[in-house]
């Protein structure tokens, strides 16, 4: 009965976790060039100078440093090699995920 009650909380744990990250969906887009729908890759727009920000659900903006998309590169290059979207198409811009994500934002602690 015990091992019941702990296998419980443990799945509700687990559950409140799920649904927090997926909650919290950001999107990396282009501000340079807000009419983007996919046609060149993050990387090659950063090496042309583009600017880009992390959107998330809420509409709070990140704007990424030449600083912080270098080390980008080192942590999580996958995250160069995904369509860049401007703003006026964010709604098709796919979803950074929880890892690539805090690699881009600075670490696993932030």
């Amino acid at each position: 009965m015990h091992h019941k009650k702990i296998l419980s909380v443990a799945a509700a744990i687990l559950s409140i976790i799920f649904l927090a990250q997926t909650g919290n969906a950001a999107k990396l887009l282009c501000l340079s060039r807000e009419n983007l729908q996919g046609e060149e890759t993050v990387g090659t727009c950063v090496a042309k100078g583009d600017e880009f920000a992390i959107v998330d659900d809420a509409g709070f903006v990140r704007i990424l440093t030449p600083r912080e998309i270098a080390l980008t590169k080192l942590f999580n290059p996958q995250v160069l090699e995904q369509r860049a979207y401007g703003l006026k198409y964010r709604d098709k811009a796919p979803e950074i995920n929880i890892l690539k994500r805090r690699a881009v934002m600075g670490g696993p602690g932030q």
